[in-house]
């Protein structure tokens, strides 16, 4: 740990609000994940705004909630409010596997010690804190709150739940990426203006009484959701309700969406249009230590930060619109690029850490390739309701140009104390195949590839095809596997090229809506015969505000209100998940036993040779070790 003096960092205990000369907080921040003062940690970047706003901020990070509540008391009543996290992850996925298994470790815990944070961080938290002070303002922020503003399903409780606002009693909530309403939450607070009166703000969430008049000042346009209740009655109600909420949460021209819960109305305000260079880089730029609060030292690492602590975040956002993925829903689907000065000076900053050995694990972003991105005529892209900018085919409207990305790549290389610049992101392959990306006029994602290839792979390359069925992928929001077999062509001659042996790792998911278990073994024979055997594997989960997990919960596609078909039950799950491993003689004669039954005689000999001896195959519903997404083994 780098020695540094203790107010560096922002104040984690009464004695560090003291030794800054304070005597009080202006807003406590409190917070579900370890306090790391780094760009990549969003309690660090609220933090540092309210800081650069000229707000004493203080932080509690990881409070006992259990029986004891003097952690939340620290730092007495705030001046304005409290601000709310779950941490960078929903406390839901962090605590629980596909399987609804408690998971034994935390990445955003010090020595990644599970147990820190409660089940529903973000309303546990707020309950305490409007238990102890009534009368303080809390506002929610964080990807738990963002994408539980609306009515959503909790797969881990298998019910509906109303807006996180409801149940946890907050008094505002900002939803998405938080520097642009925050800043004018600020702007109102310093001139003593109550929340209640906070009702002209974008990309804000608040509930109004129903009996009284709801005013509009900024004179939006309003759409109104099937209420709670409905949804409650009818799950057709609740998809139709999803595709207006993506819609209204992914335009430029938004409008205001509400909701009746009970005899209240939630209110869920218009986006700020996607940031622009100059807002992202005042973000990036602000004084981060780019370490861990001191106070951990002695606890052990912190997982989450020993992955990042040596990357580089290049852009927010991405318009892949992925049907399982919450990235577009929290980020937006328009991407948000920092300049490449920016870039470049938070290099020069990696560099001075005492343990850099001239090697940076990424130089990426939510996905690797989609930096400086944009509409050609964003006059276009103002007017476009499309959740995804590349499916079902890539927009034309859409610069895909990869040149900026590449000379980029090639500014860090050239820095003399960097070694090496990996890309540890995943990479949009199907940006990068001529067929599939018609966009490619002059050449450059060739030029992108070999810079990729000959560079910036530390010994593997990750993509994420996800599946091998049309059907499958089309309600994924991915394109035909085809493409993913295109890229590889390509990139096996890029390799051989220039002599490299870096094996592409790709991703997949069994148990997607729309996956049936013909689909998974005929993913197993595809990838088999291509030469891979899988192991970094994923079991699809249900997140809040995603189209595959309306269809997991309705039955049905939320834009076309039809029927898809979905493994629910764990034997289901199982199932698909164990053609994954075709290549364990334990798996063998419980593979051809299914597939026999499935009348699919075919994938089993293309799985497994010819028929053979009977070998002692576990029963479907016996617990086998497999390998989750991560690469960790989980029961």
């Amino acid at each position: 740990m780098i020695e540094r003096p203790i107010t560096d960092w922002l104040p984690l205990t009464k004695q560090e609000v003291e030794k800054r000369g304070w005597d009080e907080v202006d807003i406590v921040l409190v917070s579900g994940d370890a306090y790391v003062d780094h760009p990549a940690f969003g309690t660090a970047v609220i933090g540092r705004i309210m800081e650069s706003e000229g707000f004493r901020v203080a932080i509690i990070a990881q409070p006992n909630w259990k029986d004891d509540l003097r952690d939340f008391k620290k730092f007495g009543r705030p001046k304005y409010f409290f601000g709310v996290t779950a941490g960078c992850m929903d406390s839901m996925v962090n605590h629980y596997t596909a399987n609804k298994r408690l998971r034994s470790n935390d990445s955003y815990t010090p020595g990644g010690e599970a147990g820190f944070r409660p089940d529903y961080a973000t309303i546990v938290y707020t309950k305490i804190l409007k238990e102890l002070y009534p009368d303080v303002p809390v506002l929610l922020g964080g990807i738990e709150a963002s994408l539980r503003r609306v009515t959503h399903y909790d797969y881990w409780q298998d019910q509906l739940m109303p807006s996180i606002l409801v149940d946890s009693g907050a008094d505002m909530l900002v939803y998405g990426m938080g520097e642009q309403p925050l800043r004018e939450v600020l702007k109102l607070v310093r001139k003593n203006v109550p929340f209640s009166s906070m009702r002209n703000i974008n990309q804000v969430a608040f509930m109004h009484d129903a009996r009284t008049e709801l005013r509009d000042y900024n004179n939006w346009n309003t759409v109104e959701l099937a209420s709670h209740e409905k949804c409650l009655e009818d799950k057709i109600a609740y998809a139709a309700n999803f595709k207006i909420v993506e819609v209204e949460s992914n335009k430029w021209q938004a409008n205001r969406i509400i909701q009746t819960v009970g005899n209240q109305i939630l209110v869920i305000n218009p986006p700020f249009k996607t940031m622009d260079e100059t807002e992202i880089d005042k973000s990036f730029d602000l004084p981060y230590t780019r370490l861990p609060h001191p106070k951990y030292k002695k606890r052990g690492p912190i997982p989450a930060y020993e992955m990042i602590k040596f990357s580089v975040n290049m852009h927010r956002g991405c318009f892949g619109g992925c049907s399982f993925c919450t990235i577009s829903a929290h980020q937006g689907k328009f991407i948000a690029s920092r300049s490449e000065q920016s870039v470049m000076r938070e290099v020069e900053e990696i560099t001075k850490h005492p343990e850099f050995k001239g090697y940076l694990s990424d130089l990426g972003g939510p996905s690797a390739n989609m930096y400086k991105m944009k509409g050609k005529d964003e006059s276009i892209c103002a007017r476009c309701q499309s959740p995804s900018c590349i499916h079902p085919v890539i927009c034309s409207n859409l610069d895909t140009s990869h040149k900026p990305l590449t000379e980029l790549y090639r500014k860090v290389d050239a820095h003399p104390k960097i070694k090496k610049a990996f890309v540890g992101s995943g990479v949009r392959y199907d940006l990068l195949v001529d067929d599939f990306n018609k966009n490619n006029e002059d050449g450059n994602h060739d030029e992108y590839m070999e810079q990729l290839v000959t560079r910036h792979v530390s010994g593997r390359l990750k993509v994420a095809p996800e599946h091998t069925a049309d059907d499958t992928l089309r309600i994924m929001r991915k394109p035909s596997f085809k493409y993913f077999k295109q890229f590889k062509r390509k990139y096996d001659q890029i390799q051989d090229k220039h002599n490299l042996s870096q094996p592409l790792i790709p991703y997949f998911i069994s148990s997607h809506p729309g996956c049936e278990e013909a689909d998974m073994a005929n993913l197993a024979a595809e990838t088999k015969d291509m030469g891979f055997q899988l192991e970094q594997v994923q079991d699809f989960t249900p997140t809040p505000m995603t189209v595959a997990e309306v269809i997991y919960y309705s039955g049905v596609h939320p834009y076309t209100l039809k029927p898809v078909k979905t493994a629910k039950t764990r034997e289901e799950k199982q199932a698909q998940n164990r053609y994954f491993f075709w290549y364990k003689p334990e798996y063998k004669d419980w593979i051809r036993n299914r597939l026999t039954r499935l009348q699919r005689p075919d994938l089993a000999e293309k799985l497994l040779g010819g028929p053979k001896k009977k070998e002692n195959a576990p029963s479907e519903g016996k617990r086998k070790f497999t390998r989750s997404f991560s690469g960790k083994k989980k029961r």
